[in-house]
C-alpha cells in the first residue's frame, strides 16, 4: 500500500523571476506538494504528533516562497531541502511549483518545475 498526504494548489504572490519587472512586480504562484513517511502509528493512534502535518508543511513551503528566486529551478529544490530537514521522517517528496501566467510573448497558463525524491 502507498500513502501519501497531497496540498493542492497552495497560491502565493511572490517575488521570483529573472527580469527586474519580475523581482519587482511579483506574480501569483503555486505550489503542489506530495509527501509520504511511515504511517503505520498514525493509522492506529489518530495523534497529530504522529503524522507530518500538513499545516507545518505548509509554513515551510510558505516561507521558501517569501525569499526570492531568479528560476524556479532553485526555488523548488529550495523547498525539497527545507521540508527535508525541518521532516526527516520523509521517505518520498514530490513538489510542483507554478509561476502563473509567465512573462512570454504568448499565452501560458502556467511553467512549471517537479521535483520527485524518494529517501
Amino acid at each position: 500500500m502507498k500513502t501519501f498526504i497531497e496540498l493542492q494548489s497552495m497560491k502565493f504572490y511572490a517575488y521570483h523571476g529573472v527580469s527586474r519587472q519580475e523581482m519587482t512586480v511579483g506574480n501569483y504562484f503555486t505550489a503542489d506538494i506530495s509527501y509520504s513517511f511511515p504511517m503505520d502509528k498514525v493509522f492506529l493512534s489518530d495523534d497529530i504528533n504522529d503524522t507530518v502535518s500538513y499545516a507545518d508543511v505548509y509554513k515551510v513551503v510558505k516561507s521558501e516562497m517569501e525569499r526570492p528566486s531568479k528560476l524556479l529551478e532553485h526555488l523548488t529544490e529550495r523547498i525539497s531541502i527545507a521540508l527535508k530537514s525541518g521532516f526527516p521522517q520523509l521517505s518520498y517528496l514530490k513538489i510542483k511549483v507554478s509561476k502563473l501566467n509567465p512573462p512570454l510573448e504568448g499565452e501560458v497558463f502556467c511553467a512549471s518545475m517537479v521535483i520527485e525524491k524518494s529517501w
